[in-house]
């Protein structure tokens, strides 16, 4: 849903500032291509590397953890005790809870690892589709303004390449509540009013650029 909307909307913003600053269709639809695919490969890139990122940073804190059972286990078990005292644990309890994650250190690790630096492990595996799902999703979102521009003038396309970003907005904003919480309709029409909001700032700046001499 990320790489669809950032795709779409940025494409778009593209996409009217050079129809605003020009009546060629055809470079229209270049300027917008290599947006869509320039912003798709980043975006894949940045997928990547975000998870991979994550992964490291988990790595790190868990080689980090394992140190610290090691080495200051009446350290680590007391703070364990602290976490689930919060938790409304008491007495005997307590400690017997204390007691069984402390008994294993892998368990132990990944208690601290999940309740102290509220981190959960990653699977490297999951990078390469991660990429492959917000590139895929972004080139996709990225099409939608520009179709308008293979069917009709510039100035047509423009009003048509608005409306159709704005209901595909709608749709994802509208299914995005029905899969979390809140009202579809607002959620649909908030989502489209910012989209549509931060794309004509691309034609506002291409309007000025026509304008000069």
């Amino acid at each position: 849903m990320l790489g669809g909307q950032d795709g779409l909307v940025n494409v778009l913003g593209v996409a009217l500032g050079v129809a605003a600053a020009t009546s060629s269709s055809r470079v229209v639809l270049v300027a917008g291509l290599a947006a869509a695919f320039a912003e798709s490969l980043s975006m894949a890139a940045v997928a990547y590397t975000s998870t991979m990122a994550e992964a490291d940073v988990y790595e790190s804190e868990r080689a980090r953890e394992l140190r610290h059972v090691r080495d200051f286990p009446a350290l680590e078990r007391a703070e364990i005790r602290d976490i689930y005292r919060k938790k409304g644990f008491e007495g005997d309890f307590l400690e017997k809870v204390v007691e069984t994650i402390t008994a294993n250190r892998d368990v132990w690790v990944a208690v601290m690892m999940a309740e102290e630096h509220n981190l959960a492990p990653v699977d490297r595996r999951h990078a390469a589709r991660a990429s492959l799902v917000v590139g895929v999703s972004s080139i996709l979102g990225s099409l939608v303004p520009l179709v308008p521009f293979l069917l009709l003038p510039v100035r047509v396309g423009m009003l048509a390449s608005v409306a159709m970003a704005a209901l595909s907005l709608f749709g994802v904003g509208a299914y995005k509540a029905h899969v979390t919480t809140g009202r579809w309709s607002r959620s649909g029409l908030e989502l489209a009013l910012i989209g549509i909001g931060t794309a004509l700032v691309g034609y506002a700046i291409g309007t000025l650029l026509e304008a000069q001499p």
